[in-house]
C-alpha cells in the first residue's frame, strides 16, 4: 500500500522535473518536504518496484539515434525462450506479447544510429532463427497519459492540477 506522500510525489513528478541546480530540493520545496525526504522516497519507490525507472526521456533522433518498432512471429512453444533472447539485447525496450494473427511479439529497438538498429535486428534473427519485421516511424505523435493518484489533495504542477 502506497503512502499519501508516495502518491503525492509520483503525482508531482509526473508533471515534470525541475531543471535547476538542486532539482530534488525544488521538488521538496513544492511539496513541503526536505530534499533528503524526496531522494529517500524515490529510492524506496524504486527499490520496492513501484517505480521501475526514474529518468529523462530523450528524443533520440535529435541526437542522431534511432527508435524502431519491431515484431516477431514466435511459435507459442518457443515464446519464453525467444523472449529471453530478445530481452538480453541492450537495444531492446518495451517487449510485450500481443494478440495478432501473425506477429505476436512486439518491441522497440533503440540505437545510436540506423545501422545500430539494423545490427540489433540481425543479431535477433541470428539468435532466434526468426525474421524481424521492422516498422519505421512515419509520423510522431505526442500523447501524455496522466492518471491522478490523489486528485483531492495535490498541488498544481505542469499542465494539470494534481
Amino acid at each position: 500500500m502506497l503512502s499519501t506522500d508516495q502518491l503525492r510525489l509520483m503525482d508531482y513528478l509526473h508533471g515534470g522535473f525541475p531543471v535547476v541546480d538542486r532539482p530534488f530540493a525544488a521538488v521538496g520545496e513544492a511539496l513541503g518536504w526536505t530534499e533528503d525526504h524526496v531522494i529517500e522516497s524515490l529510492r524506496q519507490l524504486l527499490s520496492n518496484g513501484v517505480l521501475t525507472r526514474f529518468g529523462p526521456l530523450f528524443q533520440i533522433e535529435r541526437a542522431g539515434g534511432q527508435f524502431m518498432l519491431a515484431a516477431l512471429m514466435v511459435p507459442e512453444e518457443r515464446f519464453d525462450e525467444v523472449t529471453a533472447l530478445v530481452n538480453a539485447l541492450p537495444e531492446v525496450a518495451h517487449n510485450y506479447r500481443r494478440e495478432h494473427p501473425t506477429l505476436n511479439m512486439w518491441f522497440v529497438l533503440a540505437a545510436e544510429s540506423a545501422d545500430g538498429v539494423a545490427r540489433a535486428a540481425k543479431r535477433i534473427e541470428q539468435s532466434t532463427g526468426l525474421a524481424v519485421f521492422l516498422f519505421p516511424k512515419e509520423r510522431e505523435y505526442h500523447v501524455e497519459l496522466r492518471l491522478p493518484l490523489c486528485a483531492d489533495q495535490g498541488v498544481s504542477h505542469g499542465t494539470w492540477r494534481i
